[in-house]
């Protein structure tokens, strides 16, 4: 198969943004599009377009993959959508995720666990599977990672909450109760076992 430049675009520092056959854009220094005799109209062989793609964009791919998790710790869905906004084509991207993966530097394992240790005090079972599934972290991983580390009661969780934010269910106006109830809810406890803890402070509190 032969690729050819169907757009060259000079960006300024040194560097230029190409298409090959309308379709595969990325962006490479001035002199390496000289190395591979890149202009508009010219072409590439088959093996000249993979020396380009892994070589050459792939290794740059890696080295960048690199500097983002040298910053903060992603998943791998995180990663991938980061080199594509930094324009990198699929098949560079590929080469720096399976860098990455190889020496553990992405483990969306890891990240989940890290993630249920440091956030379950404060977060429900639900609300942290939907926060990592958002990370684009595969449900086997969360449901393995919640098995292993969540270990929080969510009515003592709710009751902590309540307590916290100094809501008393015998003195709060439909208001305030409605109001409490709905930043439960949105922590991802249950209705039920909202209503349940509430039902039993109040209780509580009268037989005090």
């Amino acid at each position: 198969m032969h690729y050819i430049v169907t757009e060259y675009k000079e960006l300024g520092k040194g560097r230029v943004e190409l298409c090959l056959n309308e379709s595969i854009r990325f962006c490479l220094y001035r002199k390496e599009a000289s190395a591979f005799h890149l202009k508009e109209t010219s072409e590439l062989t088959e093996e000249e377009y993979q020396q380009l793609i892994h070589e050459v964009i792939g290794k740059r791919a890696t080295k960048r993959a690199m500097h983002i998790l040298e910053r903060q710790e992603r998943t791998e869905y995180q990663l991938r959508e980061k080199l594509l906004q930094n324009g990198y084509p699929e098949e560079s991207i590929e080469d720096a995720i399976d860098y990455v993966k190889y020496y553990h530097y992405v483990d969306d394992l890891r990240y989940a666990k890290t993630f249920i240790r440091y956030h379950q005090e404060k977060r429900s079972r639900r609300r942290l599977y939907n926060d990592l599934r958002q990370k684009g972290i595969s449900t086997d991983v969360i449901t393995r990672s919640l098995e292993e580390e969540f270990f929080s009661d969510e009515r003592q969780q709710i009751m902590d909450l309540i307590e916290k934010k100094g809501f008393s269910a015998d003195t709060a106006d439909q208001k305030e109760y409605r109001k409490m109830y709905q930043f439960l809810m949105r922590r991802g406890f249950k209705g039920a076992d909202i209503m349940a803890v509430m039902r039993y402070s109040s209780q509580a509190y009268c037989e005090l």
